[in-house]
């Protein structure tokens, strides 16, 4: 089947698009599968599994965020850089919940506007690499890529894209929004219990006096509305999450794209809101090919050196009916270059009157090594670049509707700075992630506080 559509490629025209036309295009950051004949087999047991989430989801975001675009909503969209199938188990999966109920709570407190939550999870298991091959011990082998592909072993087999871990990342992604589901819709984000999201060590955290108020002042309120009203609120025991993924490994995402009874067009039934990265963002390649011919919101990662008018192109080829709520522009220059490239993108954007939500990810353009080469990033930056967009957007009245974050709810030690004022010397005590550093969990929550105080300066 696969082999068939990639041989169909000069006699199919660009105009005629379905979830497999992608592979008659060049495409990159996927590396070739040695075997053929397994990943036939393992792609077609993927197309035959049940949906992970449904149409109506997938709509309902994009309502939402069609509010953020217009001014109404902010989004969080949060997550790990690329998860682990080994971290599909309960611990990891509530911690992560509770820092984005947190985070998200934070915001609504402070910003006074509805947030929308996006976890970057069950489905985060491929990233993009600038090599395709690494030296261990002397020993060429092909760069490790996310578990989706192949495995962090650092052993030359192991290292071999393998497609039945396209099966593994399914029935994964399956039990992480499982697990998801139930916890938010039985009352762990019940907002009558607090209490439930808090981990032991966000009391150290400068912000707890802060949080405890606020706890306080949510309390009194949901109080005060059921002194006066007999009427259930079910908002107020759970609470909704989406999730989202990187589109990098096509053979996953187009196995599980389908159409359904009642809608027009087709959905990518894995997530509810998928990305293209600054790395695949090509016109005539793979990745935008399969990207504009799926209804589910797309964020689209946009850094240094970035064509004005290849973007417009990108952004009308995977929107060309200009659906509000469909386009979600993530920037991420790093804070020395965001001033000199944002203003003009935005003017762009702008003077061709398209909808979009404009969202910042300060973390992919402010990372470094330190000299022990051990990959981290500075909170100060991160916040700098946070402060930038805002200031931008202000100056060129437009809206900023959301942040990108790749954080986690555990006590990891993988980026300096912030009020608990890591230091380089400390990142060896519980360095976990795999390819990027994360904002661990105290981190994130005093993020969430400045992000707050910007939004008001600007919006408030």
């Amino acid at each position: 089947m696969l082999t068939e559509e990639k041989n169909k490629q000069a006699k199919t025209s660009k105009g005629e698009w379905n979830p497999q036309s992608w592979l008659q295009y060049p495409i990159k950051q996927l590396p070739e599968y040695p075997d053929q004949e397994e990943l036939e087999k393992a792609y077609k047991k993927l197309s035959s599994l049940p949906p992970l989430i449904t149409s109506w989801e997938i709509e309902a975001l994009k309502d939402k965020l069609a509010e953020a675009s217009a001014g109404k909503r902010f989004m969080i969209q949060g997550g790990d850089c690329a998860e682990k199938f080994e971290d599909c188990e309960p611990g990891k999966i509530v911690n992560m919940l509770k820092v984005l109920l947190q985070t998200s709570f934070i915001l609504i407190h402070e910003m006074g506007v509805p947030v929308v939550r996006i976890g970057r999870m069950a489905g985060q298991y491929a990233k993009p690499r600038s090599s395709n091959w690494v030296e261990v011990d002397g020993e060429k082998m092909m760069n490790y890529r996310g578990d989706l592909i192949n495995s962090i072993e650092a052993d030359k087999e192991a290292r071999r894209p393998d497609p039945n871990r396209l099966i593994q990342g399914y029935n994964s992604a399956g039990l992480t929004l499982n697990f998801l589901r139930a916890l938010a819709d039985e009352g762990f984000a019940d907002l009558h219990h607090p209490e439930y999201w808090e981990l032991d060590f966000m009391k150290q955290n400068r912000y707890y006096k802060e949080y405890k108020a606020m706890v306080q002042s949510i309390n009194k309120a949901i109080q005060f509305v059921e002194s006066i009203s007999p009427t259930n609120y079910p908002m107020l025991q759970n609470i909704k999450m989406y999730t989202s993924h990187e589109a990098l490994n096509l053979y996953y995402d187009s196995a599980q794209t389908r159409q359904v009874p009642r809608r027009e067009g087709y959905y990518n039934l894995t997530s509810h809101m998928v990305w293209l990265g600054h790395r695949t963002r090509d016109l005539d390649g793979a990745h935008v090919e399969y990207l504009r011919g799926i209804r589910n919101p797309i964020g689209i990662k946009m850094g240094p050196g970035l064509d004005h008018e290849e973007a417009i192109r990108i952004i009308e080829t995977l929107n060309p009916t200009r659906e509000a709520g469909k386009i979600v522009l993530i920037t991420r220059f790093g804070q020395d270059k965001v001033a000199d490239e944002l203003p003009d993108l935005i003017k762009a954007v702008e003077r061709e009157g398209l909808e979009v939500v404009w969202s910042c990810d300060p973390m992919h353009g402010n990372t470094f090594k330190t000299d022990e080469e051990i990959k981290t990033r500075n909170f100060e930056d991160i916040l700098s670049e946070i402060k930038k967009t805002f200031e931008i957007h202000r100056a060129q009245n437009t809206y900023l509707g959301g942040v990108h974050l790749e954080l986690t709810g555990d006590n990891v030690t993988e980026c300096v700075g912030g009020a608990q004022g890591l230091n380089e010397d400390g990142l060896k005590h519980n360095y976990e992630t795999y390819c990027d550093p994360r904002l661990n969990y105290k981190q994130s929550l005093e993020m969430a506080f400045l992000i707050a105080q910007e939004w008001k300066l600007s919006y408030g």
